[in-house]
């Protein structure tokens, strides 16, 4: 562990740049713990026993910025999927409404520095899987005006217009439909996340877009061999695309182990006629048993930190960032137990020789640059491009 002198080094310097974090489930985890109703779970209150965030938590982890995931699951498709992403929209509007000294909505990066200005957390809106637009531009254009500024092409299942990392190709990368996905997104400047989605989803979305992308929560696949992490190629595209990776704390992500401890753990439940997605009480006594006859691996703070290492290495400092994906996952890595556990990481990265400014850099300039670039390519776009009102049948055939 870093000495309690790199951590409070660490502090000072996330109280003059914060963190921007890429993605928090936080308001999927209030859908499903209590409903919406945040009489039950107020996060003015200390919610560590059963959140991964709360407002001190927040500000004890120097986050000045959260990109909130209104994520629906896969399995929820067409008008169902618009609907639970619109009520998780509503969920995140009524949190800032509910703390609005704590929390700013912020939909540009001129607002986001707005909100850190005033002292606030600036609260951005990340949509999670392309199912949540049921193959419609218009729907798009809809979570852009609610202050959605990111979607996620995929999640881990494929959308009609584009593969998922966790699904069998069928796409083959974009469809027709989805290059005009991409497009649209540009042109409205939302911000074209390629979290989850295959490499050769990723590949096409480079070679789509006019704007830089973003990896809201992704690591290295070079240093972790999971098809949810980026492969070399793409990182060391990103110079030329102006994007950023957000590197993530997931221990199945980030730690060889740990996937192969996953893998084998879902074949004891596929054993047992269970889904290994599945939570239900059969499910989850499953894995008890699994993980107390096989000790589940420990990732820690120098596993996410050897991620972040590789990815300067092949993308640049200036293309690199950090989503941790609380609230969203079961387990976390040692020292990064919730969202107060920022600093462990800057300090660690500080013992390994990083500077202060590159530091600066990946957790918080690189992100507001990229939402301030893809406004720049908005405006230009906008002059020059209507809304587009194509439709999959038309590009991608009648079978659609």
């Amino acid at each position: 562990m870093t000495d309690a002198a790199a951590v409070e080094r660490a502090r000072a310097l996330l109280a003059e740049n914060p963190v921007l974090d890429g993605h928090n489930d936080l308001p999927w985890a209030l859908r499903e713990k209590v409903g919406y109703d945040l009489e039950r779970c107020d996060i003015a209150q200390d919610q560590s026993a059963r959140l991964h965030t709360d407002l001190a938590r927040l500000r004890a982890g120097g986050v000045g910025g959260q990109f909130w995931s209104v994520y629906v699951k896969a399995e929820y498709q067409g008008d169902k999927a618009v609907s639970a992403t619109l009520e998780q929209v509503d969920c995140v509007h009524n949190l800032i409404a509910r703390y609005p000294d704590e929390l700013q909505l912020a939909r540009t990066a001129d607002e986001v520095e707005a909100a850190r200005a005033s002292g606030r957390i600036a609260s951005l809106l990340g949509a999670e899987g392309g199912h949540s637009i049921n193959c419609s531009l218009a729907t798009l254009r809809g979570l852009y005006q609610l202050g959605v500024r990111y979607m996620t092409l995929t999640h881990n299942d494929n959308v009609p217009w584009a593969d998922s990392a966790t699904d069998e190709p069928a796409a083959n990368g974009l469809t027709a439909f989805g290059v005009e996905v991409v497009r649209e997104m540009n042109r409205m400047g939302m911000l074209v996340d390629l979290s989850h989605v295959a490499p050769s989803t990723m590949r096409d979305a480079l070679r789509a877009t006019r704007a830089p992308v973003i990896f809201s929560h992704s690591s290295s696949r070079a240093i972790c061999d999971h098809p949810r992490n980026i492969p070399d190629d793409v990182l060391a595209a990103l110079p030329a695309n102006g994007g950023v990776a957000m590197a993530t704390f997931v221990p199945k992500f980030v730690l060889q182990e740990a996937v192969e401890w996953t893998k084998a753990a879902e074949e004891a439940l596929r054993e047992r006629g269970l889904d290994p997605l599945g939570t239900s009480p059969e499910a989850k006594a499953v894995l008890q048993a699994y993980e107390e006859a096989n000790p589940k691996p420990t990732a820690t703070v120098a596993t996410v930190a050897d991620h972040l290492d590789h990815m300067r290495e092949v993308a640049g400092v200036d293309h690199i960032g950090i989503g941790g994906d609380y609230d969203g996952v079961a387990f976390t890595p040692e020292g990064l137990e919730d969202v107060a556990s920022y600093p462990n990481l800057i300090a660690e990265l500080l013992d390994r020789g990083w500077s202060e400014t590159d530091l600066a850099k990946l957790t918080w300039h690189n992100a507001v640059r990229v939402l301030k670039d893809a406004e720049a390519v908005a405006r230009d776009l906008q002059r020059t491009e209507s809304p587009s009102i194509a439709t999959i049948e038309q590009l991608d055939g009648a079978a659609q």
